[in-house]
């Protein structure tokens, strides 16, 4: 039997589409609802996730709940800079090198 030890997941989100931004942060909180430690970067579109909800898709509830319980984010600069959006508590300025930092130091990297 194998042994279950928590995994580090790293999420890059690079859509504005509502659906795929919940599911992104859906994902991300049953991960970290399992014991795994999740870092969500923000890139291009993806740093507009604030402000997608729909009558379908809460996106602003699921990052909510995703912050709450612990999770990470991290946004592009230049992607931020480009749309003129400052920075929030789901869109913290960050840089290249935090999105290398947290391919090189998960175990699985997913894209949305």
């Amino acid at each position: 039997m194998l042994k279950w030890h928590p995994m580090k997941l790293g999420v890059v989100i690079y859509s504005n589409d509502a659906e795929t931004v919940f599911q992104a942060f859906r994902l991300g909180n049953y991960a970290l609802s399992q014991g795994d430690a999740v870092k969500v970067f923000l890139l291009a579109k993806g740093v507009e996730c604030e402000g997608l909800d729909n009558e379908k898709f809460n996106v602003t509830k699921e990052i909510q709940a995703y912050l709450d319980a612990g999770g990470r984010t991290f946004s592009c600069g230049s992607c931020m800079k480009l749309r003129a959006k400052g920075e929030s508590q789901a869109c913290p300025l960050s840089k290249m090198a935090d999105l290398y930092n947290i391919i090189a130091e998960s175990d699985r990297v997913v894209t949305f």
